[in-house]
């Protein structure tokens, strides 16, 4: 029987092994040192770490909810602070519940979606150009604007672009001027994304939601830059949306969960539009009223009284 000698380690036959060792105690370093995604905080009372969703959850409606400088989670009944999330270097500028989901804008153009009741953050959405429209950077008057002036701003821009639709399923619709993106809140999945054409911007600050779908306005202007002849976008997730024409100054005004005011100057007049079949109401007392397809809710008054609701 034959057998050969043990091999002689030399310092060139223990450098490739130990070059192996060097990369996996790197990446072992690295994978623990790894930043935490989107600078997620999320702690229960006193900083502790959150618990999975349990058979603690408990409802939207038992909550409280703020944020700044993330979401903050209370007991309505004992004032308790239940729950925590942040992120760093962010700040949490507004929020609107998809059903039992909060959404929540951050300064910096993220979108989370976040169950406070059940202690679980779900998924996050950047959206292109939102963070720029939220500071207002190189805007006229910029500049001037104190640093209280900048987060009121923000604030008030983030209530603007956010917009959650409750019917059939719950969704989520981020508006800017120069794009409009919709998410399904289950998953976080991009159902929808839409810029305006030519020389039009969308309306952030004139578009409004309803319990069915979101109306988005868009201004445009000509070769000149003077105003011209826009529209109104409708989106909805369970169906086909729309699109309506409209002035370079048409005013939007819910009426109710379904229906929405669209004031669109003297000439046109007041129309009511139905969010949930599609189609604009009848006035009461006009010609078509006995053929219409959707026919006016609640209390009829006269087609002149619509203007007054504004």
């Amino acid at each position: 029987m034959s057998w050969k000698p043990l091999r002689v380690l030399t310092p060139r036959s223990i450098l490739p092994a130990l070059a192996v060792l060097l990369v996996l105690v790197a990446g072992a370093a690295a994978h623990a040192n790894k930043p935490v995604p989107f600078g997620d905080r999320v702690a229960g009372p006193g900083g502790a770490e959150a618990s999975p969703v349990n058979a603690q959850s408990v409802s939207a409606a038992d909550l409280e909810l703020k944020v700044g400088p993330g979401l903050e989670a209370y007991d309505r009944v004992t004032g308790e602070h239940t729950w925590s999330y942040r992120r760093e270097g962010a700040t949490a500028l507004y929020l609107s519940m998809a059903g039992e989901s909060a959404v929540v804008v951050w300064d910096d153009g993220l979108v989370t979606s976040a169950r406070p009741g059940d202690k679980e953050v779900r998924w996050h959405r950047a959206v292109p150009g939102l963070a720029d429209w939220l500071r207002g950077e190189g805007e006229p008057g910029a500049d001037k604007r104190t640093e209280e002036q900048r987060r009121q701003l923000a604030t008030e821009r983030a209530a603007a672009a956010l917009h959650t639709v409750q019917q059939s399923s719950p969704w989520v619709a981020v508006v800017t001027p120069n794009l409009t993106m919709g998410f399904r809140d289950a998953d976080g999945d991009l159902r929808y994304n839409s810029k305006p054409a030519g020389n039009c911007v969308y309306d952030p600050i004139r578009t409004v939601g309803t319990d069915y779908a979101v109306l988005v306005p868009r201004s445009c202007t000509n070769s000149s830059g003077q105003p011209v002849s826009g529209g109104i976008s409708g989106y909805r997730l369970d169906s086909t949306g729309w699109q309506l024409n409209a002035g370079p100054a048409v005013a939007l005004k819910p009426l109710d969960g379904r229906r929405v005011l669209i004031s669109d100057g003297p000439i046109v007049g007041p129309k009511v539009f139905d969010t949930k079949a599609a189609a604009p109401e009848s006035a009461c007392g006009s010609a078509a009223e006995p053929f219409a397809a959707v026919r006016p809710q609640g209390s009829c008054a006269a087609p002149e009284a619509a203007g007054d609701q504004q």
